[in-house]
């Protein structure tokens, strides 16, 4: 049988303290709620209060529950107060001396068979164990913020936490409403290992001037369904914090030079910059904090005013290639007004994008989302070709042929002799190095590459790459196509991966290591990353729809370029390629989908 909890104590009531504290005693455990001083004791009682009252206001809590609820809460200073809890978690800042100090003063006052749980998420579960003489009922309890909203919570076992204790805390979880995983003590456990080696990555592209910090977070939002950009997600968890987490994370995981903070980072945070908490981070803020952004000298001026700087005039698109991309950009060019010409290798592949065309068109009808009428407009816009020479007269072509740079280059050579002066020449790939398919024309200037994200009918993302040899002019005016094309365009350099894959990629391959490494299953890191962090799909589920095959080439692809050593694939990723177990599309990848 489970122990049953009937009193807790929380030390420290900052946000996640105060959180934790209302987690508690929504679900009819009495609370010691503990600070280190009064002024610090009201700011927790009245973070408590705002949230509680917040939740009636929306009709979450009733007025009566609330009251019940704060009834259950008795708030003390000093550890003493805590001498009679079955459980105490700690949630004070992440800094080592003192959660030690916390502990061997929880050791002595507490009762015996008390479990003591630290919230930490990336310092040594162990470290701060051994500051007991209890370290067999120590073990950690990390909660995600906010943690009455946040469904996860990381159960972080030592190697020397006896199972009972485990068992009893990961029942708690279930009466709590949680979801549990239960792992062992690794830097940064499954969430926060596999999150910040990403956002340090982005900090490192804005960093580096690669793209703006408000095309970094849309790419990342629009391209992957996040709720968050990674810098307004760092602007919220804290500079300071993430600071720390990413300091510790290197010197604890094997010194991985993705998790050495970007220089950046610790410039910010010597300077007071630290998020939405001091009004100022990589945005800034209506005061401190608060959620509002307002514009700085960093603002970019709307896109209209951009495009309107030497974007030219585009009436008539060309677009070549037969496969679902192709067929999705013709469809979004058709229905944006342009008039499209459609090139393929043969009329029969022609009728087959046609007939493709056609049937998407009259789905958007059938769900109410198209009139009849703009589908006819939409259909009638469309030409369909089997020769380049169609294209003589268009002033934009998009090219979606086969990802080999061989058939590209020769394309692009042909549309040299081809098109007219002062064409913009597009290409979608989504690995491809776009200055060599510039350099096979004699107008590099003129080619740019316009990464649409599958469905195009649906992704509202389009990467606006730029090689060294982009014109502004050409970079404006896909620009002010995208914005025509009702889409967000994100402007980046010519590097792989762009900005979407080269973020997502190396997440996606580290989560396979953790994997291949037996830290966690499958299951426990997709839970991690959809209910701890709000991602829309785990990674190994995202992994199977994507492909295995796609995801090793394009990882491959980053390693190639950039040389970090933390990029190579996974063996894992290798091995089931190899194995033939690509996903989805092969019913097999890292889960059997024969069934579904």
């Amino acid at each position: 049988m489970a122990r049953d909890f009937s009193t807790v104590g929380v030390v420290g009531l900052g946000t996640m303290g105060a959180g934790i504290v209302e987690v508690f005693a929504r679900n009819g455990i009495d609370v010691v709620a503990v600070e280190i001083s009064e002024p610090a004791l009201e700011r927790g009682r009245a973070t408590l209060a705002g949230s509680t009252d917040r939740a009636v206001a929306k009709g979450k809590l009733a007025a009566a529950d609330r009251d019940a609820l704060h009834e259950r809460v008795h708030f003390a200073v000093g550890l003493d107060a805590l001498h009679s809890v079955d459980l105490v978690i700690e949630a004070v800042p992440e800094h080592l001396d003192l959660k030690q100090r916390i502990f061997a003063e929880l050791d002595r006052v507490c009762r015996p068979e008390t479990i003591l749980a630290t919230n930490t998420s990336s310092l040594s579960v162990t470290e701060i164990s051994v500051a007991t003489s209890r370290p067999n009922q120590v073990i950690g309890i990390h909660f995600f913020n906010p943690a009455p909203v946040m469904k996860l919570v990381e159960v972080v076992r030592t190697v020397v936490t006896s199972p009972e204790v485990v068992a009893d805390v990961e029942a708690l979880c279930a009466r709590l409403g949680k979801v549990d995983v239960t792992i062992n003590d690794r830097a940064g456990f499954i969430a926060n290992a596999l999150l910040f080696g990403y956002l340090n990555h982005a900090v490192g592209m804005f960093e580096a001037h690669y793209a703006t910090r408000e095309d970094i977070d849309a790419a990342m939002k629009l391209g992957c369904g996040l709720p968050m950009g990674p810098l307004a997600l760092m602007d919220l968890i804290g500079l300071d914090t993430a600071y720390e987490i990413l300091d510790t994370m290197y010197r604890r995981g094997g010194r991985d030079r993705r998790h050495a903070p970007v220089p950046l980072l610790k410039q910010m945070v010597t300077a007071g910059l630290l998020g939405r908490k001091s009004g100022r981070g990589f945005y800034t803020y209506e005061r401190p904090g608060s959620p509002v952004v307002v514009p700085d000298e960093a603002t970019p001026l709307a896109t209209e005013a951009v495009v309107a700087d030497g974007a030219r005039a585009i009436t008539k698109v060309g677009v070549v290639g037969s496969g679902t991309m192709a067929t999705g950009i013709i469809e979004v060019f058709a229905k944006a007004g342009y008039e499209v010409v459609s090139v393929t290798r043969g009329m029969e592949k022609s009728a087959k994008v046609c007939e493709a065309v056609k049937t998407s068109l009259n789905k958007g009808v059938v769900r109410g989302k198209l009139a009849e009428a703009d589908r006819d407009a939409a259909l009638g816009r469309i030409s369909w070709s089997a020769t380049l020479d169609h294209l003589a007269d268009v002033d934009l072509v998009v090219e979606a042929v086969v990802e080999e740079l061989s058939v590209k280059k020769a394309l692009f050579a042909s549309l040299d002799e081809i098109c007219k002066p002062g064409v913009v020449l597009a290409t979608t790939t989504s690995s491809l190095p776009v200055i060599d398919v510039a350099m096979a024309t004699h107008r590099p200037a003129d080619v740019v590459g316009l990464h649409f994200f599958n469905p195009a009918p649906v992704m509202p993302l389009v990467e606006v790459v730029r090689t060294i040899r982009t014109s502004p002019e050409a970079t404006a005016t896909a620009r002010a196509v995208c914005a025509t094309l009702g889409k967000t365009g994100v402007v980046c350099g010519d590097r792989s991966g762009f900005i979407v894959n080269a973020l997502l990629f190396p997440y996606l391959n580290d989560a396979v290591k953790m994997l291949e490494a037996s830290y966690s299953t499958a299951d426990d890191i997709d839970h991690a990353m959809k209910l701890g962090c709000g991602y829309p799909m785990g990674p190994f589920e995202l992994l199977d729809v994507v492909g295995l095959d796609v995801s090793l080439a394009i990882q491959r692809e980053l390693y190639l370029e950039l040389r970090e050593p933390g990029f190579a694939p996974a063996p894992l990723l290798e091995h089931l390629v190899t194995a033939g177990y690509l996903g989805r599309k092969t019913r097999r990848g890292f889960r059997d989908h024969s069934h579904r």
